[in-house]
């Protein structure tokens, strides 16, 4: 089964991709991962993708493609794989559906987790970091026993610039007009599968599921 993951930043896409590939057994790919280990491991992909982002530019949609084919074509993918930020723009898609097509293969499942903008704004600015340890809290969701303090540790707790509402927001936008146009493609292809995100992360995954078999 091959699967993309769609949804602002937020919403919890990760944590149901992780979910799912646990559940049929096939990995979970983010863009992020496949740059690295590229990079790490010295290819000729990765040497391009490196010239790119050691000038601060962004990757070229025709270069994250071929990363991306290059990665479903491992042996791990022979079930399906999950896609985890990829594609974020119409091109994007338009190139993986190119390529894919150029295999003989498409994708089945576009799985979009809903939430409402000012839902994921009020999840996100109550996350809670402590810088020295690592451990994350949630003022609502996964309160700390004594306010403001780690339970790990006993550090101080912060709030994160990228948590921080404004900086939210500003996310949000960009995905709205970058990535909210993929919901249509998808549905035009026929294979969005829409789930309701502001339930309890098990009722999510359990829905997505139901859909999918």
């Amino acid at each position: 089964m091959k699967i993309i993951m769609l949804g602002a930043p937020g919403a919890g896409k990760g944590t149901q991709a992780k979910m799912l590939a646990e559940k049929y057994g096939i990995p979970h790919i983010s863009t992020g991962d496949i740059f690295r280990a590229n990079i790490k491991n010295g290819t000729e992909l990765g040497k391009k993708a490196k010239a790119y982002m050691d000038q601060g530019m962004l990757v070229p949609d025709e270069l994250t493609v071929d990363l991306v084919i290059d990665r479903v074509q491992k042996d791990d993918c022979v079930k399906g794989y999950i896609l985890d930020g990829f594609p974020r723009t119409i091109p994007q898609a338009e190139a993986l559906t190119k390529a894919l097509s150029g295999r003989g293969e498409k994708i089945d499942a576009a799985v979009d987790v809903e939430v409402p903008d000012e839902a994921i704004v009020t999840r996100m600015s109550g996350r809670r970091a402590c810088v020295k340890c690592g451990a994350t809290y949630h003022i609502v969701y996964n309160p700390t026993k004594t306010e403001g303090i780690c339970d790990a540790c006993g550090d101080a707790l912060i709030l994160r610039e990228d948590d921080k509402p404004e900086t939210v927001q500003k996310r949000l936008t960009v995905y709205n007009e970058q990535t909210q146009p993929l919901i249509d493609y998808y549905k035009t292809l026929g294979v969005l599968v829409e789930v309701d995100g502001t339930k309890n992360l098990n009722d999510v995954f359990a829905d997505i599921c139901a859909i999918l078999g």
